[in-house]
């Protein structure tokens, strides 16, 4: 699954707008040590007025040098700007890998159709994957609009004919059909494609 847009993310929060990449900071703490092309020498010169003046840092990626002239007051505000930022990624980080999200990934379409192929799991792995499933339609599904749930089966079962508009009432519907779902050992090896075309048939869905 995608995740949410990490820009959109940024801006929400505003990191964006407080200019916290590398780039953007150096710009805010010093300028950068420029060189230009001498004529009489024929090649680039770089300025050396500023050697020596300032606390000079060179970047990695370019090999640019910047002169840093920031006073200690906006060094350390950019220090609680950074701190800040990180603490926001790493709760973004817990939020995406938790609970559905961790098994699912972010569900960002409004029409799914969840197909569930089982496999030859054991009574028990196959009671896991409905935990699982009962999971992401109690977090995830009840955000969107649509949805729909197909078993791969020998016989192809679903949950609904067509993507139905999501409601509490209906995801509780779907996870009692979920747990109604008998544990099956045999499955045909063209069960899984027939239930994806069958999903995909509905033209609604967008996922």
């Amino acid at each position: 699954q995608s995740l949410v847009s990490s820009s959109k993310w940024l801006q929400r929060y505003g990191l964006k707008r407080n200019k916290l990449s590398l780039s953007q900071i150096l710009s805010q703490i010093g300028f950068q040590h420029r060189k230009d092309y001498v004529t009489t020498l024929g090649k680039p010169v770089a300025s050396r007025y500023a050697d020596g003046l300032f606390p000079q840092y060179k970047r990695a990626q370019d090999g640019s040098v910047y002169n840093l002239t920031a006073k200690k007051e906006l060094i350390l505000h950019f220090v609680d700007c950074l701190i800040g930022a990180i603490e926001l990624y790493k709760q973004r980080m817990e939020w995406l890998t938790s609970e559905s999200r961790q098994i699912f990934g972010v569900i960002q379409e409004q029409c799914i159709v969840i197909v569930l192929d089982f496999g030859t799991a054991a009574p028990t792995e196959f009671d896991l994957c409905r935990d699982a499933l009962s999971m992401v339609l109690v977090e995830q599904v009840i955000q969107i609009s649509r949805f729909n749930l197909i078993r791969a089966a020998q016989d192809l079962m679903k949950w609904q004919q067509k993507c139905t508009p999501v409601s509490e009432c209906t995801v509780k519907s779907a996870v009692r059909w979920l747990w109604k779902l008998e544990h099956m050992t045999a499955v045909s090896h063209s069960s899984s494609a027939e239930a994806l075309l069958e999903a995909m048939a509905d033209e609604a869905v967008s996922s």
